[in-house]
């Protein structure tokens, strides 16, 4: 018997388009429920991403799909062809046999419908024939604590009654306290008896803190680095002036950062700066940084917030998009980063904001609930009838 025809407890499907911290986030819950002892398999359909650790969890590759930019309006294959019928037929197929195989007690989609509405062509069908399966699995949606505001008329009404005839629940791995999902989406109080919060999903690993209070260096990070590029720049023009001009600045400006444009700033850095691609230590590395410098992504802000280092945020926010800036400017209101706007962006702008975050001393995560995926855990654990194993 294959991986693929192995009995689950757990089918959990990601489907990343652009960036990796969907995928990173769901990892990040499935080797929770694995070590919780059930049976779990995370079922992506993006790009193959580097340094990925699913622990216990089992991963299967779908074949794969991205976004051809960041307008997220035309999906295509891994070659930059955009998607035909035939295969989306293809692949729709592809994720039937794999639950069929798999006869999971509970199907999971990351996102969907509050999000990834581009993949309907496949999860509606998976989900109605889960729906038909005997037994029936329990259909839970993973949600991240802010959801993207669509100004489409009935996009909001679609996904709200998609939810409400084809789900069960919906996990939200945020803190109600700090950010409730109706901060983004008032409607979303229409459903309230089946959300379930979770509080928020840390890494793997915590970042082992230790030099915030001097001698280490600036890291920059932008994630997956599709829309690094104002970062980037902005990053290779402040450190001559910001207050540490001094210190070593490190550049992570991710795998999807163009190739052309990454040769041009390793080329261009000034010494003390080093320009990558990429760390499988990165939260090492963020905790022995004297101070961060990142986009405003959930993972990447909880692992900052982790490390207890001053914060600087340039929540991405082109082309209408509200999420990370919602999530930095809720965080900065409660001191815990500064931010830096991206229109426009420049060294300047972003070397003072390195001065604001250094005057403030990093407060880290104490009062917000950070045990999103012991939690998520314990929630499927239930729903499977507490079992785990055999």
């Amino acid at each position: 018997m294959s991986e693929s025809q192995r009995p689950a407890q757990v089918m959990f499907y990601v489907q990343h388009l652009l960036g990796t911290g969907h995928l990173q986030r769901a990892v990040a819950v499935a080797r929770a429920a694995a070590d919780a002892g059930l049976e779990t398999v995370l079922v992506t359909g993006g790009m193959a991403a580097p340094d990925l650790d699913p622990g216990r969890a089992r991963l299967i590759q779908l074949t794969p799909i991205r976004t051809r930019d960041e307008t997220f309006s035309v999906l295509v294959d891994r070659d930059g062809h955009p998607l035909d019928e035939p295969f989306k037929a293809a692949r729709r197929d592809e994720l039937l046999r794999l639950f069929d195989a798999l006869r999971p007690r509970i199907l999971m989609t990351e996102m969907f419908p509050f999000g990834r509405r581009q993949m309907r062509f496949e999860l509606l069908p998976l989900i109605e024939h889960a729906r038909r399966a005997r037994p029936r699995p329990r259909i839970l949606c993973s949600l991240r604590d802010v959801l993207t505001t669509h100004k489409q008329p009935g996009k909001t009404d679609w996904m709200l009654d998609t939810f409400a005839q084809l789900y069960d629940l919906a996990l939200v791995h945020g803190d109600p306290d700090i950010l409730p999902l109706e901060s983004s989406l008032p409607r979303v109080r229409e459903v309230a008896d089946r959300l379930r919060y979770t509080g928020y999903v840390l890494g793997a690993e915590a970042p082992a803190t230790g030099a915030s209070q001097g001698g280490g260096e600036v890291l920059v990070s932008t994630g997956g680095g599709a829309v690094a590029g104002p970062l980037v720049e902005a990053a290779l023009a402040a450190r001559a002036l910001s207050p540490l001009a001094s210190a070593p600045w490190r550049v992570l400006a991710g795998p999807n950062f163009p190739e052309a444009d990454f040769n041009s700033a390793v080329a261009r850095a000034p010494q003390g700066v080093v320009v990558e691609r990429s760390r499988p230590d990165f939260r090492a590395l963020l905790g022995q940084a004297r101070l961060s410098i990142s986009q405003g992504g959930y993972n990447t802000v909880m692992d900052v917030l982790a490390a207890r280092i001053p914060a600087v945020v340039v929540p991405f926010s082109s082309r209408g998009e509200t999420e990370q800036a919602l999530r930095a400017r809720v965080f900065a209101a409660r001191g815990l980063l500064h931010i830096v706007e991206d229109d426009p962006l420049t060294g300047e702008a972003l070397a003072r904001g390195v001065g604001a975050a250094l005057a403030s001393p990093p407060r880290g995560l104490e009062g917000i609930g950070t045990e999103g995926a012991r939690e998520t855990a314990r929630i499927l654990t239930a729903l499977c009838g507490g079992g785990g194993r055999s």
